[in-house]
């Protein structure tokens, strides 16, 4: 009989059934995200409830500070910390926003109601929303739910966000040792958030500036830091180590940030270049397409031309054939040869019309050159005007009456109507 199922696995199979469900909704119930980036989601969310079981992925609605309502993905339930060697859990809830994973996720403190927020805190403001680095310079595609995870408990660790309100009661002891069960929520509290809640109005997608440098370029002298339900100073070892840490970050931080000036100048450098390379590439394919089009058209031309040749060289074989091959002997009026008696009238209207011409033409530089005499170039050309006028009227005659037999012939040869 195999052992039943460890109550891990079944929560990994219910969580990534429920992702694979509410990913793969489409229409007007489907969630904000690109398709492109669901499987990195999913990815996340699966990783984040792995390494931190406490973590869930939930469904619950978002209000912007616009008044807009989104349905959106959380991670709803606590992050461990160490505070004195003692671990407590802080209850977060992380949404993951419409532009997830590009843009960084927002994460909320959800302290219960015997919680308080810590005032002026460096990472969480009083509606708490935290901020630390990791958020900051988040970075896709190798930023993750995971790594933030373990930079919020280490953060809360160093400063925990979260104390737990006085309640009067009979034990006379003003300085309570902080209970763990008592100052924070545990995994399966009832404190944290349901999945309908609503969080607090959230600035719009600019974060704030690092918690480590104010407007000088200086860090700020650390605030005298307390315990939990304790009233008394840290450690002055625990003060410089802080002083140092801080220091550190700030060079980090003023390193990063003149990094990415750097690469932000190199980028814009990179998009103008791209810009241009995209105009030339319309440039040359719009090349291409009219020497294509050409190409085209001069294939066709060529195609043409090679019919055209065919027909002559066929025509050239069968008269070469039928004059054996003589080519000396031919004689220029019987090369063509009309095919009825309209057409030899027209050819010898055509060519008397055209003899005349040249006769005239002739006439006139003779007597512009004075061989003949003004009166009898007058009689010459009233005499072939006459004759010219008559061969022309034939022509035309000739030509309407071979239309008329063009049409009659081609409305023989055309079906009925009908038909």
């Amino acid at each position: 009989m195999p052992p039943p199922p460890s109550p891990n696995s079944s929560m990994a199979q219910y969580t990534q059934q429920f992702l694979s469900s509410v990913l793969s909704q489409r229409g007007p119930s489907s969630l904000p995200y690109s398709e492109d980036v669901k499987w990195y989601i999913r990815q996340h969310l699966l990783s984040l409830s792995e390494s931190y079981p406490s973590l869930q992925p939930k469904t619950a609605t978002f209000t912007h500070n616009d008044g807009r309502s989104v349905h959106l993905l959380q991670s709803d339930g606590t992050v461990p910390m160490v505070f004195q060697n003692v671990t407590y859990n802080i209850p977060v809830v992380i949404w993951l926003m419409e532009t997830y994973p590009r843009h960084a996720p927002f994460v909320f403190v959800n302290p219960t109601r015997d919680m308080v927020i810590k005032r002026q805190h460096r990472f969480v403001n009083p509606s708490g929303l935290v901020s630390i680095p990791y958020l900051q310079n988040w970075l896709y595609p190798s930023s993750n739910l995971v790594d933030l995870a373990r930079d919020l408990s280490n953060y809360f660790g160093s400063d925990p966000p979260l104390y737990s309100q006085r309640r009067p009661n009979s034990n006379p002891n003003p300085n309570p040792n902080p209970n763990p069960n008592a100052s924070f929520n545990t995994s399966g509290s009832s404190g944290s958030i349901s999945s309908g809640s609503i969080r607090p109005a959230i600035p719009p997608r600019s974060y704030p500036p690092s918690p480590y440098v104010t407007s000088n370029g200086r860090i700020p002298s650390p605030a005298p830091p307390q315990r939990m339900g304790s009233g008394s100073s840290e450690d002055p070892s625990e003060v410089y180590k802080r002083n140092a840490i801080n220091k550190l970050v700030e060079n980090v931080h003023n390193d990063v940030g003149q990094l990415r000036k750097t690469r932000e100048a190199e980028m814009e450098g990179m998009f103008s270049a791209q810009a241009v390379l995209r105009q030339r590439e319309e440039e040359l394919s719009k090349g291409l397409r009219g020497m294509q089009e050409e190409k085209e058209d001069l294939e066709q031309q060529l195609q043409m031309i090679l019919m055209n040749t065919d027909v002559l060289e066929g025509w050239v074989r069968e008269n070469e054939a039928k004059l054996g091959g003589d080519l000396s002997n031919v004689n220029v009026d019987d090369a063509i040869l009309p095919s009825d008696s309209l057409s030899k009238q027209m050819l010898e209207c055509t060519a008397s019309d055209l003899a005349i011409e040249d006769v005239v033409y002739a006439l006139d530089k003779a007597v512009q050159e004075g061989s003949i005499p003004f009166d009898l170039y007058l009689r010459n050309v009233r005499l072939l005007s006459r004759e010219q006028f008559f061969h022309r009227a034939t022509s035309g005659k000739v030509r309407m009456i071979q239309m008329q037999a063009q049409v009659t012939s081609m409305a023989s040869r055309a079906p009925p109507y009908g038909g």
